[in-house]
This record gives structure tokens, C-alpha cells and sequence, in this order.
């Protein structure tokens, strides 16, 4: 009988984790928490649901944490969950029935259904949105990206029907945040790898990205929620041109 393993890494979650931990009754052998330096309920709601926790005392970024619960996991099976991710009856059914009979497929790639402030966003580049998270142990890693990351597979990959449900911003507040986390950590990524930047070029992509959130990708069938996403996008992409300019300038100076 193949095994499962659910890998997750966490932060200050106690608001999500619960939810998360409780979507995966009946389908996990083992999930194993790498943790950052939470104060909150964090590690205490992750041994209550029988998790493996380990807290590592530094942050290389996203990509080498999760590749730090890859190394704990044992399963036959990996699953890559974040902890605002919920699995439902029917994407647990299908996951069970992927790993038992899925003797050429080394990697599946599940569909996300994205809350943003208020509903579900089903257009504006959101959706499907699928992500390869469920794969055979030994036959993936994640890249080493400090921010957006990625499941680098072998193998071939096949997709999944049913969707989890990702519950990304329940308020715009998270969105303001997320916003000032990932553009700053974006920057430092590109100035690493010797990109450059100036106000022009910041603008520019800032406008084509609301554009193709809102216009392209039809963001305006979301609704409010779908202009307010792509501004949010058009903000994302400003902030981290405009930070990186920064740093070309400090590396000047």
C-alpha cells in the first residue's frame, strides 16, 4: 500500500493550520512541519494533529525550507501543502486513487480555487491555477528561490480534476502585507542575479500588469474583487521594480 506524506512550512499560522491539518483525515501517514520562529499557536496545533516538527534557527528562503521537509518526509508519496490550503472530500478520493494506480506518473499537478477578499476568484489568471504538489518521493525537489518557488519533477507529470481550496487573503490588509513581503524578497532575488531596474521600468510593468490581470485574463468578470486583484498585482509589480532600482542605487552609492 503506497504511503503519504504532507509536508508544510509555517509561520505565525494559527489562524490556518487547524483547518489545513483537519483536511488531511484519512489520507496521510505523516506530516512533518518546518517551522520559522512562530510565537503564536503554531507548533502547538501541529503536534496536536500528530506532525513531525522541526524549526530550523534560519530562513534560507522558501524553496531550501521546503526542501527541508522534503529531506524529513518517508512516505512513498509526497504532498506539498500551504498551510491557508484546504483538501476536500473529492481531491482526498482522488489523491488516494492517483497513488494506487498511477504506475507511469511520477508527479500530478492539483487545481486551486482562490478566495480573495470576499469570494472565489475564478478568471484573472487565478484559475485554474495548477500547481504540481503531489509526487513520488525521490523524484522531485523544490528550486532554490528564496520567494516563488517552484516543484522541479523528473518525471511526467498528469493533472488532477478536483480542486483544493486556497484561502489567500481574507482581507485586504493580507494583501497590503503579502504585497511588501514578497516585492522586497522578489527584489533582492533579481539584484542577486544581476537584473536592473529604474522608475520607468517600474511603472511599465506595474500598468501591464493590471492589464493583463483585468483585461486579459478577464479579471473584470471577478467583480469588485477583480479590480481590486489587479490593482493589487499593479502595485506587486511596481514595488518590486521600484525596490529593486533602490538597491541598484545603494549598490552605487
Amino acid at each position: 500500500m503506497p504511503t503519504l506524506s504532507v509536508i508544510l512550512i509555517t509561520r505565525n499560522e494559527e489562524a490556518n493550520l487547524d483547518d489545513c491539518l483537519a483536511s488531511l483525515e484519512g489520507i496521510a501517514q505523516q506530516i512533518v512541519v518546518v517551522d520559522t520562529k512562530s510565537t503564536d499557536r503554531t507548533l502547538e496545533i501541529a503536534k496536536n494533529h500528530g506532525a513531525i516538527v522541526s524549526q530550523p534557527p534560519d530562513w534560507p528562503g522558501f524553496g531550501p525550507q521546503k526542501n527541508r521537509a522534503l529531506d524529513l518526509a518517508t512516505g512513498e508519496w509526497v504532498l506539498s501543502l500551504d498551510a491557508d490550503e484546504r483538501l476536500t472530500p473529492a481531491l482526498r478520493s482522488e489523491i488516494l486513487t492517483a497513488i494506487h494506480h498511477s504506475a507511469h506518473v511520477d508527479c500530478f499537478a492539483i487545481p486551486r480555487l482562490s478566495w480573495y477578499c470576499g469570494r472565489f476568484i475564478r478568471h484573472s489568471g487565478w484559475h485554474p491555477d495548477y500547481v504540481d504538489r503531489l509526487f513520488k518521493r525521490g523524484t522531485a525537489r523544490f528550486s532554490d528561490d528564496l520567494v516563488h518557488e517552484r516543484l522541479i519533477a523528473n518525471g511526467q507529470v498528469a493533472k488532477l480534476e478536483n480542486p483544493m481550496l486556497h484561502f489567500s487573503f481574507m482581507n485586504y490588509s493580507q494583501v497590503l502585507q503579502k504585497i511588501d513581503r514578497y516585492s522586497t524578497a522578489s527584489a533582492e532575488q533579481a539584484f542577486a542575479k544581476g537584473r536592473r531596474s529604474n522608475p520607468l521600468k517600474a511603472i511599465l510593468h506595474g500598468l501591464w500588469a493590471f492589464i493583463r490581470t483585468y483585461f486579459i485574463r478577464a479579471g473584470f468578470l471577478d467583480g469588485a474583487q477583480g479590480f481590486t486583484l489587479a490593482m493589487s498585482n499593479a502595485q506587486g509589480a511596481y514595488y518590486r521594480y521600484i525596490k529593486l532600482w533602490h538597491l541598484c542605487q545603494d549598490a552605487r552609492s
